[in-house]
């Protein structure tokens, strides 16, 4: 098997920061397993796909480090969907990492030695239209938290979790209500008010926030998160800290359940969030895609014990 890390330059706010921290540690790891190696810098969005593609295409047992953060992942895991011969790993140089939290640290996954010695482990994904997630999508205000906190993470010294906050005041100052006509699965619609709707493969998002905390990115489920319209936004703003905490699902306002395929149509134009990548529709449909994608977990995780893997 050949090891390829696609590494972006930029991640961690910094130009060529990642690649000058990152390169040294796997060429020594690689050298000492004697392991068959490349390092790939990203050149621009879309270019991890691209290159993903173009070598799994090849038909060649191929594992892909994911070298950045969540959106380095979502490239990755776009280029590298429906081949057989290719394995993902993620080595975390971003500001949120939020995936990764399921399964460790990101200090776990920064131990390239535990990483080439991982396990691979078959994992759901999600598909939303052309794009697959392999840890949430969201309708509604996250979504307009997520298209924001791009920008806002472009700013000096404002860390991942500090962006989603600081999109998560945008949002509320520009947009608590969405009209959504929800069906999960072959249930009857449901038609509300609602401030999002979340749809999670794993757990965290948006720099550590539990939006699904009872996810299992491998039990053939996705968790569905409602939560409705209130009108203070004074409210608003005192339920983000247990909505962090993943303490939202026993909320009167909140409706949790599990499903396989989740339709989701807004009564007006509103942003819909795939794993970080956002745009604005008026219909969205996310469906389970059991078991995938191979996932390398590092072999000193507490979820591959907890397995018996």
């Amino acid at each position: 098997m050949k090891h390829i890390f696609v590494v972006n330059p930029a991640a961690g706010q910094g130009k060529n920061r990642a690649m000058d921290y990152v390169k040294p540690r796997i060429e020594e790891v690689c050298k000492k397993y004697s392991l068959e190696y490349e390092i790939y810098p990203t050149t621009g969005r879309g270019d991890g796909i691209r290159f993903v593609k173009e070598r799994a295409q090849s038909g060649e047992e191929l594992r892909f480090y994911a070298c950045g953060g969540d959106g380095t992942l979502y490239e990755v895991v776009n280029g590298a969907y429906g081949f057989d011969n290719v394995e993902v790993a993620v080595v975390p140089l971003g500001s949120g990492n939020d995936f990764v939290r399921y399964f460790g640290t990101k200090e776990d996954f920064l131990k390239l030695e535990d990483q080439v010695n991982g396990v691979p482990v078959a994992l759901d994904l999600i598909k939303c239209g052309d794009e697959i997630a392999i840890n949430q999508c969201s309708m509604g205000m996250d979504a307009e938290v997520c298209a924001k906190q791009g920008t806002f993470k472009k700013y000096p010294l404002v860390t991942g979790e500090g962006a989603y906050y600081l999109g998560c005041l945008y949002a509320i100052a520009k947009k608590i209500r969405n009209r959504f006509t929800i069906t999960i699965d072959d249930n009857e619609p449901m038609t509300l008010d609602a401030l999002f709707c979340f749809i999670g493969n794993a757990s965290y998002y948006g720099g550590g926030f539990r939006a699904a905390p009872l996810a299992k990115p491998d039990d053939g489920l996705l968790d569905i998160v409602v939560v409705e319209s209130v009108k203070s936004r004074v409210q608003l703003l005192k339920m983000l800290d247990p909505y962090k905490k993943g303490e939202h699902l026993d909320w009167d306002i909140t409706h949790f359940t599990r499903g396989k395929k989740i339709k989701v149509h807004a009564a007006e134009s509103a942003a819909v969030n795939v794993d970080g990548e956002c745009q604005y529709v008026t219909d969205a449909t996310f469906e389970l895609i059991e078991k995938g994608m191979k996932f390398v977990v590092p072999s000193n995780s507490e979820f591959l014990k907890e397995r018996g893997l």
